[in-house]
């Protein structure tokens, strides 16, 4: 992480494959903890990267390292031209000093181009450069790996390539000179030669031999005295240095847009992997598809095995394994050094490369994904040894740091659906309180005041007046029994604490049981029960079942004025038992349906005692039928009333014969 800046500094410092590179970035990072300055590590990475010698690479991945380590944001940019684009950087991103490295390399000649650090200071005028001096060491290791032997490879192949091409460049000059052809369209051809040798080969010495081979072919096979590298013409010694020239210039230019080209296009890919990482990780809906995409985005930026480590709830999980050739994920079991790599790096937040003082060679580059000081795991990329090159390195941050983003997105979804959760069962234990304190209060009045009245004046009173005294006693004590029975239910459903003891069952003995225990008011009410000759079977836990009826056949008592017809009727339709408690009372309005099945919906319905329903009837009713895995359903009866329909799975029944 970079270092905060309180004064407003701004530090840039380069980064290259110089061994005396560290010695510029400590100094920087000193510099940055005097003047309390951000810093930043920039690298501008060249186009023909691919040529720098293993050993280079290794050097640059552990100065860019090292950086990381000093409290510097590595930043990488890609160009030829370092100077100018170090200096546009330190415009655009504000930076007040430039640490820079000197290699003590003079300029030869008035005409060659400056040093490296005379040109940054001429493109950044305004910005102070600091230049840290290089010892002699290090410049003679400086030299030793930029010999022009450890990045020309020539090979086979390329060769066969190039000797071919000039074959063919040579006989179609002899088959132009035989048909006339002027000598300035076989230099033509041999130019066209030295550029498709540039655009099929890669290494840059090809385009240089063709283009000596090809002055070295004209002479001999189409210049006087033919067969020979003599002329009897003077002005052919300019004719071949031009031909020289333009054959070198043509095959540079070649292999400059052919890098160019090469070089776009990778860069183009990783770009599509970085937006395509962002709108995949944008769709998913759990931690678990956040974490897939982005290893399957890494896997395809650099084609190299990963492995994640998730956080548990102690720390991290068991790492999944997911592999190029197969990106959807196989659990494994890493052993206890990988595991022991991951949890330090879990701890710390810190990346981890191939070589640890603690735990010596490790397979893998290791990277925590964490945003805010909150890490979500770690992923470790199977690298072989071989370190990632900075802009591949810059990607895969990126691709964390979305994958951390996206995690924080889900993180914070979830705790607010928490706290919706916890807002609105604060409020159903609100709304619970305020009825049973509403509603309760009148029939426990009732009862004080009955049972006051019997020890008082109970010899006063007649037996008239006695058994109404009594009468409402039961029933306000049978509604509080109802009540209760029901909030305990509502209560164990809601904690997931209801157990079913799910038996086969015959519906028509379920509703003959559920007639015994319905309000003592039915009997002011017609209830009539109509069944199919069929036995009708079904999975339910009998108690449960019994207790949803006998709450509809009473919300029907309830709600329909005495002499009301009932009706409870019971079929087969399909693969289920289908249960209908029907009345033809006035009952419920359009907008009132959508809400009957909620907890504490107790809908228009006024009475004089106060005494109404809490609404826990039909929401339990629902609870315990989903909870058997059928449904129910309201609907108007014809000409008037309600019918409430209870679906459960049936249970087909075995006849033997």
């Amino acid at each position: 992480m970079s270092r905060n800046s309180e004064g407003g500094e701004h530090i840039l410092v380069c980064v290259s494959p110089s061994p005396s590179n560290p010695k510029v970035v400590a100094a920087a990072a000193r510099m940055a903890d005097a003047f309390h300055a951000s810093l930043t590590a920039i690298y501008v990475r060249p186009t023909q990267y691919d040529s720098l010698s293993e050993e280079d690479r290794t050097r640059l991945q552990n100065n860019i390292r090292f950086a990381e380590q000093s409290g510097a944001s590595v930043t990488t940019i890609i160009g030829d031209d370092v100077p100018a684009q170090v200096a546009e950087y330190a415009h655009i991103s504000g930076t007040t000093k430039i640490v820079v490295g000197r290699s003590g390399i003079k300029r030869r000649h008035f005409w060659s181009r400056p040093p490296l650090t005379e040109q940054i200071i001429l493109n950044a005028p305004d910005v102070d450069v600091y230049i840290i001096p290089d010892s002699a060491a290090d410049l003679k290791q400086q030299k030793e790996s930029s010999r022009l032997g450890d990045r020309m490879r020539p090979t086979l192949k390329e060769s066969l390539y190039t000797l071919l091409l000039l074959i063919a460049a040579t006989g179609l000059g002899l088959v132009f000179l035989r048909f006339g052809f002027s000598e300035a369209n076989i230099i033509t051809v041999f130019i066209l030669g030295v550029l498709i040798i540039s655009v099929v080969t890669i290494n840059p010495v090809y385009s240089v031999a063709g283009s000596l081979a090809s002055v070295l072919l004209f002479n001999w096979f189409f210049i006087e005295p033919r067969y020979s590298f003599h002329t009897y013409e003077t002005e052919y010694a300019v004719t071949f240095a031009i031909m020289l020239a333009s054959a070198l210039i043509t095959g540079t230019l070649a292999n400059r847009m052919k890098w160019n080209a090469r070089q776009s296009a990778r860069e183009a890919f990783r770009t599509k992997v970085l937006l395509d990482t962002n709108q995949l990780l944008q769709k998913a809906e759990d931690p678990a598809e956040v974490i897939r995409t982005s290893a399957r985005q890494i896997i395809t930026l650099l084609d190299r095995d990963a492995a994640v480590y998730p956080r548990g709830k102690d720390g991290l999980e068991e790492g999944t394994e997911f592999r190029a050739d197969y990106a959807d994920g196989t659990r494994s079991v890493p052993d206890e050094k990988e595991k022991e790599i991951a949890e330090w790096v879990f701890r710390h937040q810190e990346s981890a490369g191939f070589r640890l003082e603690r735990y010596g060679e490790a397979r893998s580059q290791y990277h925590a994904i964490c945003l805010n000081g909150y890490c979500y795991g770690v992923i470790a990329i199977r690298l072989d040894r071989v370190p990632l090159e900075p802009f591949e390195n810059s990607i895969v941050t990126s691709i964390l740091g979305e994958c951390a983003l996206a995690l924080e997105n889900l993180r914070n979804a979830e705790e607010k659906e928490r706290a919706s959760v916890m807002v609105r069962n604060e409020q159903l234990r609100s709304n619970l309180l305020r009825s049973i304190s509403h509603d309760i209060r009148t029939p426990l009045t009732s009862i004080s005041g009955n049972a006051s009245n019997l020890l008082s004046h109970y010899r006063q009173l007649d037996d008239a007046t006695r058994e109404q005294i009594f009468s409402d006693i039961y029933d306000d004590s049978e509604w509080l029994i109802d009540l209760v029975e029901n909030l305990l239910s509502i209560s164990r459903i809601e904690n997931g604490q209801m157990e079913l003891h799910l038996s086969s069952e015959v519906v028509g003995d379920v509703i003959e049981e559920a007639l015994k225990h319905v309000d003592r008011n039915a009997a002011q009410h017609t209830i009539t029960v109509r069944a199919t000759d069929d036995i009708l079977l079904a999975d339910m836990d009998a108690r449960l079942i019994m207790q949803v009826l006998i709450n509809l056949i009473n919300n029907a008592v309830k709600n329909t004025p005495p002499g009301s017809e009932i009706g409870i009727e019971s079929r087969q339709a399909g693969g289920e038992a289908v249960v209908t408690v029907r009345d033809n009372g006035p009952g419920i309005p359009d907008g009132v349906k959508e809400h009957v099945f909620e907890m504490f919906y107790t809908g228009q319905n006024k009475v004089a005692d106060g005494r109404r329903s809490l609404g826990l009837g039909l929401a339990l009713c629902r609870s315990i039928v989903e909870a058997h895995h059928g449904r129910i359903t309201l609907t108007d009866n014809e000409p008037s009333g309600c019918c409430f329909t209870v679906y459960l799975p049936m249970k087909e029944v075995q006849v033997d014969e």
